[in-house]
């Protein structure tokens, strides 16, 4: 019997990198190739290294075969890098070196991450359901730019004597000017509002050229502005009131983050890194969690979001994402949990046990 080929074929190159990186890798790749199987789609899958496993395999954390065969795909899905074993090395030689390297290779300057409250788990929120009910933020953060990639940077002595660090914040207008159409078009997709956040008012890197962009180029966007101080504030204190927030790296970085946690664990967010064209980079909002590594105790949802992710932004497979989001939002209706969103009356399972219960998912659509 010849079965016929499918028709769309996309290469993914799948980084599982360190700690519970692999388990939940290995979940996400199953319910790629099941989804795939219903929508025409074929996956050739590359697996490299990055981060402390590239540290021990090659002595560096990103090497170039890596980095070659990431910018050869249609889409890199990593997992998570780092963990206890290579905090001694030098801040220049470990793993979180292999990510900066690989977006900067990738060119994918746009960090897109959503934080929205799924209701089965707006119980597990640190605030209260009041506050947090309706809750849904996409944070677009400059991921390339700013004072993580600014020079000069490093260590010097000032005229006392004493030792100095120091970093740059530095962007160019076609820097803001391309994030901030990123942050527009978010917006157009969603409610039609955009908050640009910044610090204008005492840093001059700060003073925001997207008022003009969306001026002239976005009239029926609604543009609004905050500090990032207040910002940080309001997140808690009022999350509803946000949509589309666009904003630098080091703000983005923070403020992401905190709005994370809104959901109740930062172990059910995915995160998207798109540039103007190539392969984005498609991977969850948490660390490698070595603790729990090799233990079966890893949640997986995020890495299967964060594909879900990659369908869509990269490749336009709408249908086929939406089964996938779909699926982990059935099983948490039916109660199943692994330990970091477990509560009262719902059913604990491991990492694989929660792929296992994706897949019936899946195949039962």
């Amino acid at each position: 019997m010849t079965i016929a080929a499918a028709s769309k074929n996309y290469n993914i190159t799948l980084l599982p990198g360190d700690g519970i990186g692999p388990e939940i890798m290995a979940v996400a790749k199953t319910c790629l190739v099941e989804v795939g199987s219903q929508h025409d789609i074929a996956f050739d899958f590359t697996e490299a290294l990055v981060g402390g496993a590239a540290i021990d395999a090659t002595g560096i954390p990103l090497p170039p075969e890596t980095l070659a065969t990431c910018q050869a795909s249609d889409a890199v899905l990593l997992a998570a890098i780092g963990g206890y074993k290579w905090d001694t090395l030098p801040a220049e030689q470990r793993p979180e070196q292999g990510l900066l390297g690989l977006r900067a290779g990738l060119g994918v300057f746009a960090n897109l991450r959503p934080a929205n409250i799924l209701p089965q788990l707006i119980d597990a929120s640190s605030l209260k359901r009041e506050v947090v009910e309706g809750t849904d933020i996409m944070v677009i953060r400059r991921l390339i730019g700013g004072i993580y990639f600014g020079k000069p940077k490093g260590f010097g002595v000032d005229d006392a004597g004493n030792k100095t660090g120091f970093n740059t914040m530095i962007y160019s207008v076609p820097e803001i000017e391309r994030i901030a159409r990123v942050g527009f078009e978010t917006a157009k997709k969603r409610s039609n509002r955009l908050c640009s956040v910044e610090k204008s008012n005492v840093l001059e890197v700060s003073q925001a050229l997207v008022t003009r962009i969306g001026a002239e180029e976005y009239p029926d966007v609604e543009l609004s502005h905050m500090y990032v101080d207040n910002a940080a504030m309001q997140i808690i204190r009022a999350p509803t009131q946000f949509d589309t927030i666009v904003t630098g790296n080091i703000f983005g970085d923070i403020l992401s983050d905190a709005a994370s946690m809104l959901t109740g664990s930062i172990g059910m967010l995915p995160s998207a890194a798109v540039g103007s064209d190539g392969p984005g980079l498609f991977e969850p909002v948490h660390g490698s969690a070595p603790d729990i590594a090799g233990t079966d105790k890893a949640n997986p949802l995020a890495q299967v979001l964060s594909a879900a992710m990659m369908l869509r932004y990269q490749f336009g497979e709408e249908e086929a994402a939406a089964k996938l989001e779909k699926a982990v939002n059935d099983l948490l209706d039916d109660g199943y949990r692994t330990g970091d969103i477990m509560s009262e009356g719902c059913t604990q399972v491991g990492c694989t046990k929660m792929g296992e219960i994706l897949m019936a998912k899946l195949k039962a659509a």
